[in-house]
């Protein structure tokens, strides 16, 4: 009898509570409206836009034209930031971007500026409304000469008149002056190495991050003193259709010997692993690297380098376990994937070669050209 009680008066809560929900919605449907607070139409309206489209906000991602608006009205007041849809599964990354209107942004960290490298930049046959360019130059007298140089020449290419203008142009200026000297001899030194080099990483690493846009396919590190590729350098790397593909960088110089213009290996940083490298770094304390291209530090890997045939295939492969960064087509699934430029001792590696482990680590493997060549500037 106990539950039969306790039933009823549940039963009789139960219509107290059915006829106060009946009021409420007879109240809502009916009732009078004019007093029932609206939401302010304050949000902006939801864009979908397609990915070459400019972009219409500050806000918008770096890698997207934006053109600024017309001058406001006094009193009138900004358009709110969109809200834009990206479809990720739509960036495709080929072997013919150029076929596939692929985005490129070419990526610079920029300490001294060559108007060779410009030039050589200007000349990518490369669609340049599919280009989009970032730049990170250190503070200091020298940054300050080199962003005054850039600036002059953007203005030149940008100009509304050059109908092969690219389509976005960032600037970042770091707030540290670079840690060790400029001169050649002395930022190659090997004691100079690791603060250099790590320094290098993280100026790497704030330029990706920053400017890496949601309807980017490629990346293309290109240093600042690499004045001289072929015109069709993006879609020669690309065709390869690799995660991750590095041309030989070599130096053209005056050899006093033969008295006459010459061609030298310049970047030993791409190489195939070995024993003996491996055997070091087993033996090292865990803030300690490995560093190739000095005879202080004999690891015996192969170099890309020393295999090169300028007679050769140009399309030739070989796998790497370490690249350059001198010239380095990445896919930017790649980096959105997680794989970054290590300014600390990863697998006792640093900047791009712990950036190539890295990237390995996550299932994406590095390519090496022997016998496709750019040119570094000769100092």
């Amino acid at each position: 009898m106990a539950v039969t009680r306790t039933l009823r008066r549940n039963t009789t809560i139960t219509y107290v509570l059915a006829g106060g929900l009946c009021i409420f919605f007879l109240y809502f449907f009916f009732g009078d409206t004019s007093r029932i607070p609206s939401i302010p139409k304050y949000a902006a309206p939801k864009q979908l836009l397609k990915s070459k489209d400019a972009a219409s906000n500050p806000l918008s991602p770096p890698s997207l034209p934006f053109r600024k608006p017309a001058k406001l009205a006094e009193g009138e007041a900004p358009p709110r930031p969109p809200v834009v849809h990206y479809h990720m599964n739509n960036v495709t990354t080929t072997s013919d971007p150029v076929g596939n209107r692929e985005s490129i942004l070419i990526l610079t960290p920029l300490a001294r500026f060559y108007g060779e490298y410009w030039d050589n930049l200007c000349k990518l046959s490369y669609p340049h409304d599919l280009i989009s360019l970032g730049f990170i130059i250190p503070k200091g007298r020298d940054g300050n000469l080199a962003t005054q140089q850039l600036q002059e020449r953007i203005q030149i290419t940008q100009a509304p008149t050059n109908k092969n203008r690219f389509a976005s142009i960032t600037i970042l200026r770091q707030d540290e002056e670079p840690s060790v000297l400029q001169e050649e001899k002395d930022r190659h030194a090997l004691s100079a190495q690791k603060e250099r080099r790590a320094g290098m990483s993280r100026a790497r690493n704030a330029l990706l991050f920053t400017t890496l846009g949601p309807t980017t396919s490629w990346v293309l590190w290109l240093d600042s003193d690499v004045v001289e590729t072929p015109a069709s350098l993006i879609q020669d790397l690309a065709s390869h259709d690799k995660p991750l593909v590095v041309p030989n960088c070599f130096q053209r110089y005056y050899n006093k010997e033969k008295e006459a213009m010459d061609v030298r290996p310049y970047d030993f940083n791409s190489w195939i692993d070995s024993p003996t490298a491996k055997g070091l770094a087993d033996k090292m304390g865990p803030d300690e690297i490995l560093l190739e291209g000095y005879a202080e530090m004999a690891t015996y890997r192969s170099l890309m380098a020393y295999m090169a045939d300028a007679s050769g295939d140009s399309r030739r492969e070989i796998g790497l376990d370490g690249v350059g960064g001198t010239a380095l087509l990445v896919k930017a699934d790649v980096h959105r994937d997680g794989a970054m430029f290590p300014a600390f001792p990863f697998y006792h590696l640093i900047e791009t070669e712990g950036f190539a482990k890295m990237a390995a680590r996550l299932g994406w493997h590095a390519t090496g050209l022997p016998n496709y060549f750019v040119y570094h500037y000769d100092e």
